[in-house]
């Protein structure tokens, strides 16, 4: 009997060392302990959308930068204790704490910006109300689009193994955002024609200066900033910066704003 296509496919014994380790939020992680209790959604999720129990390895954080490998040892009900085994080194936080400034655009097009801001690393998401927003402060503080966006940020820490969770601050308006107090480099994302509100200067005019020690950026809602908007962030000291000669999509330009500052400050 001929084979003209013989093929040997061998099972590594330790093919499991490769699959995937779930990750799960537990925010009352302390180091010096030996297990530690998942908060309950996290319990359920375990449980009953991934079907795992005692026996099985996960992998915990805290949120502040702390992660283990650890064994789930006890499942009652809602309530998933695990035990911590070993340190696990999470992805590397960036060297300058960077603060997305961003206005509140329509429908869930602010969930993706929330999941790509946090997947690429920022220390804090700040919605703002803006003149050309929809919604006041109000209304998103009354629903539940802070709550929502949180559970955003979650998700996209442990798909992109942070340890770290970022702030999802509050929602302000512009005015009283600016009255805080500002970061070492604070910038504004105009559009490439804004040149008539005063010296707007491109992102790359960053390059070869010594990263800051933490820095924000402003991104703008559907239609853009209004002249009063630029005019207010600039008597406030913010810098007025472009991605250079094309218009990008309000839901776009913050991710590429955020990628060009990492890469500018040595982050990527």
């Amino acid at each position: 009997m001929l084979f003209r296509d013989f093929r040997v496919f061998v099972v590594s014994p330790f093919a499991g060392d490769n699959a995937q380790v779930h990750r799960f939020f537990a925010p009352s992680l302390d180091p010096g302990d030996e297990a530690v209790t998942l908060p309950r959604e996290e319990g359920e999720h375990l449980t009953r959308v991934l079907r795992m129990g005692v026996g099985d390895t996960v992998s915990v954080f805290d949120g502040r930068g702390h992660e283990f490998s650890a064994r789930v040892v006890s499942v009652e009900r809602r309530d998933v204790r695990v035990q911590l085994v070993s340190r696990v080194d999470p992805a590397r936080e960036p060297a300058v704490p960077l603060t997305l400034a961003q206005a509140v655009i329509k429908g869930d097009k602010m969930d993706d910006i929330v999941r790509d801001a946090v997947m690429l690393g920022v220390a804090a998401v700040q919605p703002l109300v803006t003149a050309r927003t929809e919604l006041t402060v109000a209304q998103l503080t009354t629903g539940n689009r802070v709550d929502r966006w949180r559970r955003v940020a979650l998700a996209s820490v442990k798909q992109s193994k942070r340890a770290v969770l970022p702030d999802v601050r509050r929602p302000l308006t512009l005015e009283s955002f600016l009255q805080d107090p500002q970061t070492a480099v604070t910038l504004m994302l105009v559009e490439p024609d804004a040149a008539a509100v005063g010296v707007v200067e491109s992102l790359s005019s960053l390059q070869g200066q010594p990263a800051p020690q933490d820095a924000t950026i402003f991104v703008g809602p559907e239609g853009g900033w209004t002249e009063k908007e630029i005019a207010a962030a600039r008597s406030h000291g913010v810098r007025l910066v472009t991605l250079g000669h094309r218009t990008l999509r309000a839901d776009a330009a913050p991710v590429a704003a955020i990628s060009v500052l990492q890469f500018l400050f040595g982050d990527l």
